[in-house]
């Protein structure tokens, strides 16, 4: 929708939010939104835009996507707990694409390590290493 040839965002937050006034059901106009927010560092906006997209339904890969880049707003605004929850979630949804599970696994990790868990962060590490190898196979 929002995307050129390189799989990088077109147009403002402003302009996007022009289509969700017009189209306020489209959960890909709040995905992109989101992401154009977050890259303006408005993180706050970003988590909101990823949640009301993933409450009215995307496809899967940006379900797991919407999920790890609220998650990484969300370690930027301080919600280790939020963050935790939207990296647990990729895994637990298990995406066939390794590289996703991979990172998914290695956030979650940080942000263990970041909440004081050493331990879970490198059960975390671990199995961000096995995906890893997996996914050379």
């Amino acid at each position: 929708m929002l995307k050129d040839a390189m799989g990088g965002y077109r147009g403002t937050a402003t302009e996007i939010s022009r289509i969700i006034a017009e189209h306020p059901d489209n959960a890909e106009a709040y995905y992109d939104r989101g992401n154009a927010r977050s890259s303006c560092e408005d993180y706050e906006g970003a988590i909101s835009d990823f949640s009301k997209a993933l409450n009215i339904g995307l496809r899967f890969r940006e379900t797991i996507t919407a999920y790890g880049n609220r998650g990484m707003a969300r370690i930027k605004t301080g919600d280790l707990d939020g963050a935790m929850q939207d990296f647990s979630e990729i895994i637990k949804r298990k995406p066939t694409n390794r590289r996703l599970l991979c990172t998914a696994y290695k956030n979650r990790a940080l942000v263990k390590e970041k909440m004081g868990d050493s331990e879970g962060a490198v059960k975390d590490r671990e199995s961000a290493g096995q995906q890893a190898l997996s996914s050379q196979f």
